[in-house]
């Protein structure tokens, strides 16, 4: 499987707004000031807009304002497509597991051959978030996840065994100690580069095994900062623009975090497409790669 697609799903928002559900693990949420829910679709349509000028296709889902679902704007926590297969995914808020129902309605059409149904963990309260809990190296099925209360090392392993994938565990942690919710704010895995915030694992070894699979696996290694990460540069995905052009999306937070250098390296392989979305990244605490659910046709 290519590492790219030219097709992606993003869910319109209809009452975007704080979760108080998820705010208790995701340290990247804060509290917005004015109209977050008017705000967010402006940013959401801009975005959008953006995409379709650079060549992606994109599938827009609207959102329903009932029931009250405040992230169905991230709709790539909620499923996966590997070709013909179709993944749903474990949640930890009880409010984003309402998201799937709606999504459903797009992806039936879609007549996968094969539904790798995850969901039932969420009884036993283990979960997966998709690709927020995965950072794939699709071309060497490859998976990599840092562990937290919504990433499960034993959901994880029948992912890999469905999947046919291997992984890589790690733990990911901010400078106060707190274990960082999503694999995908810490990395990026790309055609030939790998964006990663290799000072959030403490573990010198997990660490250095870490960039050594990247490196294995041909991805010319950035590491970020921290600080950048807290600024959503970890939180980036390549895409297929038109004629295969390689667009790399990042929001124009991550951008400005960047120095000249890694960008300089970046646009080696890619050139950079980044939206404004401040009001999404603040309250949502998810940035420019949360918001695109990848479609494998």
């Amino acid at each position: 499987m290519t590492q790219t697609t030219n097709h992606i799903l993003m869910v319109r928002p209809a009452r975007f707004a704080f979760n108080e559900e998820t705010a208790v693990n995701n340290a990247f949420q804060q509290r917005g000031e004015g109209d977050i829910a008017q705000q967010a679709v402006a940013e959401f349509d801009a975005f959008v807009a953006l995409l379709r000028a650079n060549g992606i296709v994109v599938d827009v889902l609207q959102d329903t304002a009932l029931p009250f679902t405040p992230d169905s704007i991230f709709p790539n926590n909620c499923f996966s497509t590997h070709g013909s297969t179709l993944v749903l995914y474990p949640m930890f808020a009880h409010n984003r597991r309402l998201e799937r129902e709606k999504l459903m309605v797009r992806l039936d059409g879609m007549h996968f051959s094969e539904v790798i149904d995850l969901t039932a963990y969420e009884a036993d309260r283990r979960f997966l978030e998709g690709t927020g809990s995965l950072v794939l190296d699709r071309e060497h099925r490859m998976a990599y996840a840092c562990l937290s209360p919504r990433t499960d090392e034993d959901v994880l392993r029948e992912w890999a065994s469905r999947l046919g994938y291997c992984y890589l565990t790690f733990r990911s942690e901010d400078e106060q100690g707190t274990p960082v919710y999503h694999t995908n704010v810490v990395m990026h895995i790309g055609t030939s580069h790998a964006v990663v915030c290799l000072e959030s694992v403490s573990d010198a070894a997990q660490r250095a095994r870490l960039r050594a699979s990247l490196e294995a696996n041909g991805k010319q290694v950035v590491p970020i900062t921290l600080e950048q990460m807290h600024h959503f540069a970890g939180n980036m995905l390549e895409l297929t623009g038109a004629d295969g052009e390689q667009l790399l999306v990042m929001s124009a937070t991550a951008r400005a975090s960047l120095t000249p250098a890694q960008v300089s390296e970046l646009e080696t392989a890619t050139r950079i497409v980044s939206p404004d979305i401040h009001t999404i990244e603040t309250a949502g605490g998810g940035s420019a790669r949360c918001m695109m659910a990848e479609l494998f046709d």
